[in-house]
């Protein structure tokens, strides 16, 4: 597993728009399966479910995204899982790695 966490400063629907095309366009086979957006008060949330496929790890990885923000008050949370082969423990996390760093290098430029 790996995990990114952030405080950013914008737009809400135009970094969620933002990250939701690094992680589709950073893949050829990155898919996303489920999404959610909800506002409790003025905090606005959405949640995005990817997955891709892993050629290093030769098997398919989650990428969870979590956006809450109150106005151009923002905080990411990217949770990666998946991309390991072994039954009892994790003998790899190239995939989830790789997967989450298309994420980061755009959150590095917001």
């Amino acid at each position: 597993m790996a995990k990114l966490e952030r405080v950013i400063t914008g737009n809400f629907n135009a970094v969620l728009s933002r990250l939701e095309d690094a992680v589709l366009n950073g893949s050829m086979s990155a898919t996303l399966e489920d999404r959610t957006d909800f506002t409790i008060g003025p905090v606005q949330v959405a949640v995005r479910m990817f997955e891709r496929y892993s050629w290093s790890g030769s098997n398919r990885v989650a990428l969870s995204l979590t956006l809450a923000g109150e106005g151009d008050q923002l905080h990411l949370t990217a949770i990666t899982a998946g991309g390991s082969q072994a039954m009892f423990f994790k003998i790899n996390t190239w995939g989830e790695e790789s997967f989450l760093d298309t994420l980061a290098s755009v959150v590095d430029q917001l």
